[in-house]
């Protein structure tokens, strides 16, 4: 299927891609089995690499290399501390996309724009986009409050109008969309595409574990709530036991689980105490944080994981758009796409006839 040409957009030009649909960087899920194959089905594919060892990222770039020739991107934390070396590996293995939770600096974006790579920040606000479009990036992807895990409290109608007017780059919408009526809608207030974590974290293709996937199928739009008891910054996720009771722990509760969960990471991840703590320090500085909230960050990745890998939904947390609320499925990467593109040319039609 090829896209009609109100569909070819800044960004399918941008980064070479069939459709202008973006499938997220989300940690745990996006491997290379989601990214290869919504990048083969025609959307830009990102890998999320905050889970991974740089040993890992190297590995999960060439494995996804080794199933598509499609182009693809790597999710970055420009808050970490070792971005460089991992800006250069993205560099090294000539991976098309750089893109990044958090606004990276001028001098990340001009090592990756020298290079040749697409950088692409996500940001929540439009003096955000304006930044990062100052220094060069060459488009952005901007979240509305509707969006799964971090988020902020602005719809993506309001947000996304105000930063399509503020910059000059392609604009990817992201929070609340799932189909092809949503494209429309995306392109009719002057984005370049959308992009789609929860929508893809429920395909076939997602390492998500099946009984965790139909914990999601069987959430309502109340099931979806937004607290910051996880890792003390506002985080879209479904309405669990344990979201509850996290929510009503004291703080000592809260910052021991946090030093455990701590633990539980640095032995995955190999990392060292001084580099957990400088990553810490960065991410403090970044969100502007206490020490308490930098300390509870370390919770999200264990949580994640305990769901997301583990499949035990009880003991974790799942990151959720409401648009979880509305999903009915778990297509193929490739049947997903085809048929948000066919809704969206269909959609087209309808508002062109008399």
């Amino acid at each position: 299927m090829t896209a009609a040409p109100l569909l070819q957009t800044p960004l399918t030009r941008l980064v070479g891609v069939r459709y202008p649909i973006v499938q997220t960087g989300m940690g745990w899920v996006a491997g290379p089995r989601l990214v290869s194959a919504a990048a083969n089905a025609g959307a830009l594919g990102i890998l999320a690499s905050a889970t991974m060892t740089i040993d890992q990222l190297r590995s999960a770039i060439r494995e996804v290399r080794a199933r598509t020739d499609a182009p693809f991107g790597v999710n970055l934390r420009a808050d970490a501390g070792d971005a460089r070396d991992r800006v250069r590996l993205v560099v090294a293995e000539g991976v098309r996309v750089a893109s990044f939770a958090l606004a990276p600096s001028e001098a990340l974006i001009g090592e990756l724009k020298a290079a040749g790579v697409v950088v692409m920040p996500s940001v929540g606000a439009r003096r955000h986009a304006e930044k990062v479009a100052a220094w060069g990036a060459d488009a952005v992807v901007v979240q509305g409050g509707e969006g799964g895990g971090h988020t902020g409290d602005v719809a993506t109608s309001v947000l996304l109008p105000q930063v399509v007017d503020a910059v000059d780059v392609p604009v990817v919408a992201a929070g609340g969309f799932h189909d092809g009526r949503g494209l429309v809608a995306a392109l009719a207030y002057g984005a370049a595409g959308v992009a789609m974590g929860t929508r893809f974290l429920l395909t076939a293709e997602s390492p998500v574990p099946d009984a965790v996937k139909a914990r999601y199928l069987a959430a309502t739009v109340k099931d979806v709530t937004l607290t910051s008891r996880v890792d003390g910054l506002p985080h879209r996720m479904l309405r669990t036991d344990l979201v509850t009771s996290l929510e009503r722990s004291g703080r000592a509760a809260a910052l021991l689980r946090a030093l455990r969960h701590a633990a539980a990471f640095r032995r995955m991840s190999g990392q060292s105490w001084p580099a957990l703590a400088r990553d810490g320090r960065a991410l403090k500085r970044a969100k502007h944080l206490t020490w308490p909230q930098a300390l509870l960050a370390a919770n999200t990745p264990m949580l994640l994981k305990s769901a997301m890998v583990d499949g035990d939904p009880d003991r974790g947390i799942m990151a959720a758009g409401q648009v979880a609320g509305v999903l009915t499925d778990v297509p193929t990467c490739e049947d997903l796409i085809e048929r948000i593109m066919r809704e969206a040319e269909t959609t087209l039609k309808h508002l062109a006839a008399p």
